[in-house]
């Protein structure tokens, strides 16, 4: 097939189709493989299923071309990739962390970088004048999330890269997925996703990935800790990536369409005190992410009730469509009382994070409608 510049095509079509003429992607479930009579490995590049599995090396070819990078590595979960970049740093590195993201990664990065003696700074990225002030700070690494989760802040990329010119820019980009920015091309070194979430989009796959601008020593180190660990996942789990890989574009379309009109409602129900969204205009963010996010503004939001904790309580045992879970990026609209979860790190009680999924916008719009007025 001719290669193509449109995203939905790409998604479908790249790298799923091959020699043996099916259309489905085939799965390889061997662990080891064999040899021939003078001990050479019978098929090139497979030894041993710990590092060496065609399905997954499949699964990354599709995502690296989908990220346009020059690589990709597929790990067990998103936090065992996360983990995997700060495990290259040593004594005496420093770190400058994104505040006010995902509490899995904050909480294991800082009692990591506590115990090798690594110096940990945590600043909001969205704001410039901010970050401005730890530039003489000169990090190792520095690490953002955008959108961030759960308050929907944008960090503006290109200017981090500006700003931190030999650090290595690590981009947690799950919010955004590839389908709406790609920051290998605004200057990150390494971009990691939970897989889980949206490129899976069908909650039944944990996976993560790291993908790469270049081809580096850090990169090549990255490859041997992986094969050297066994942070790996199972053939299985990464042909369902590639089969739900085939539907990403339309269902991220289909999601983002729907978190759009959604905050616009809850931003203009009476019940509902904010919403936390970068593609309402009167988001802060909302410039940045019209400039840096293409195709739409993602389908993670956060909703502010009016009240207290029992009343945001009472408004999520209400919602019928909505699925009381924790997760987002999935085809079924999720939501999640954040305080109840991380009552430690100061999110307000009356906040529930919402993940929009593929329904229809109307049985959305009115689920929360109900649960609001009835709560």
């Amino acid at each position: 097939m001719k290669p193509s510049d449109n995203f939905a095509t790409l998604a479908a079509h790249l790298g799923h189709f091959d020699t043996s003429a099916g259309l489905a992607p085939q799965i390889q479930t061997s662990t080891t493989y064999r040899r021939d009579v003078d001990y050479v490995p019978m098929s090139e590049g497979n030894v041993y299923g710990r590092d060496h599995n065609d399905t997954v090396r499949h699964a990354e070819a599709v995502l690296a071309q989908m990220e346009q990078a020059k690589s990709a590595l597929i790990w067990p979960s998103g936090m065992a990739a996360i983990a995997a970049v700060f495990r290259g740093l040593g004594a005496g590195d420093r770190v400058l962390l994104q505040s006010g993201i995902y509490w899995g990664t904050t909480g294991w990065v800082r009692q990591f970088c506590s115990e090798q003696d690594i110096e940990l700074r945590e600043i909001d990225f969205s704001d410039l004048d901010i970050v401005k002030d730890h530039m003489t700070f000169e990090p190792t690494l520095v690490f953002c999330e955008t959108p961030s989760n759960p308050w929907l802040r944008v960090t503006d990329l290109t200017a981090l890269r500006t700003m931190f010119p030999s650090s290595v820019l690590v981009v947690d980009s799950t919010a955004a997925t590839p389908y709406l920015t790609q920051p290998l091309s605004m200057g990150a070194d390494l971009v990691i996703h939970s897989a889980t979430k949206a490129l899976n989009g069908h909650s039944d796959v944990l996976a993560g990935v790291i993908l790469t601008s270049d081809l580096n020593p850090r990169w090549t180190k990255l490859a041997q800790e992986r094969a050297m660990a066994g942070a790996i996942i199972g053939p299985f789990e990464a042909w369902l990536l590639l089969r739900s890989l085939r539907t990403f574009a339309i269902r991220m379309r289909t999601m983002c369409d729907n978190a759009l009109r959604f905050a616009e409602f809850a931003k203009a129900h009476p019940l509902v005190e904010d919403v936390f969204y970068p593609g309402l205009k009167t988001s802060p963010y909302h410039a940045l992410a019209t400039r840096q996010m293409n195709g739409g503004y993602g389908y993670l939001m956060s909703v502010l009730v009016r009240g207290d904790r029992k009343m945001a309580l009472d408004v999520v045992s209400r919602l019928k469509v909505f699925q009381r879970a924790t997760s987002l990026g999935g085809v079924e609209s999720l939501v999640e009382h954040r305080h109840t979860i991380e009552p430690h790190t100061g999110i307000p009680e009356n906040l529930l994070r919402l993940s929009i999924g593929i329904e229809h916008i109307d049985d959305l719009t009115a689920d929360l409608d109900q649960a609001l007025r009835n709560a």
